[in-house]
């Protein structure tokens, strides 16, 4: 795809579902993102000037899939620069979300942009995701590229509320880019559903990646 244009004309086209709302606060977020990017490493610099059609785009693609009940709760874990927990935090204002990161820097720049952009339905955390309270369970929980799939089922499947109010059933999304299926055959666990994101958005060119839900 030519982003030589307006990345936001482009998203809109792709996206015209999402609330009129929604697109100021996206837009003041990859600012922000772009501003902390100068100083704390979150995305390459190669991609600094690219942000939207580099990242955006891969994260809210999760949008034409998911529908959330209110009051659902999701946790990022390894959110880094807020990728994708603050996208989807402004996408579906009714659900409540926590942001994880173990690196306390990156968790400070997300605490920021979340108080500068007033996400009030935004919690974040620094640690691990092994380190919450055992009682605090989720309806979904996202990961973008954080690890191996099999190490982050490991590291989650606890946190993971049983429930099918919401669509597709509560477990977890992992965005998941390149060649997936040598670590499924090794691990044994069984996706519920894997959507192919550049079957759905082909101008997007996102290539090999993937969206893999797996229900609890």
């Amino acid at each position: 795809m030519n982003d030589s244009g307006d990345p936001w004309k482009t998203l809109h086209s792709w996206f015209p579902d999402l609330e009129k709302e929604a697109w100021s606060k996206l837009q003041e977020y990859c600012d922000l993102l772009r501003e902390w990017n100068a100083k704390i490493n979150l995305v390459s610099r190669k991609d600094a000037n690219r942000i939207e059609i580099k990242h955006l785009v891969h994260c809210l693609s999760i949008t034409k899939f998911l529908r959330l009940m209110p009051k659902a709760r999701l946790l990022d874990v390894g959110t880094g620069g807020g990728l994708p927990g603050i996208p989807l935090s402004i996408c579906y204002p009714q659900a409540r979300f926590t942001l994880i990161d173990s690196i306390g820097k990156k968790a400070m720049v997300v605490e920021d942009i979340v108080k500068r952009i007033n996400l009030t339905n935004v919690e974040v955390r620094r640690g691990r995701v092994e380190e919450l309270p055992s009682k605090k369970t989720f309806d979904f929980v996202i990961g973008r590229a954080v690890t191996a799939l099999p190490t982050f089922f490991g590291w989650v499947q606890d946190k993971i509320a049983k429930g099918a109010k919401n669509s597709p059933a509560n477990g977890i999304l992992y965005l998941k880019g390149g060649d997936y299926t040598e670590e499924l055959k090794n691990s044994g666990l069984h996706p519920a559903k894997i959507w192919n994101l550049g079957e759905f958005l082909p101008e997007a060119e996102l290539g090999e990646k993937f969206l893999i839900h797996f229900k609890i």
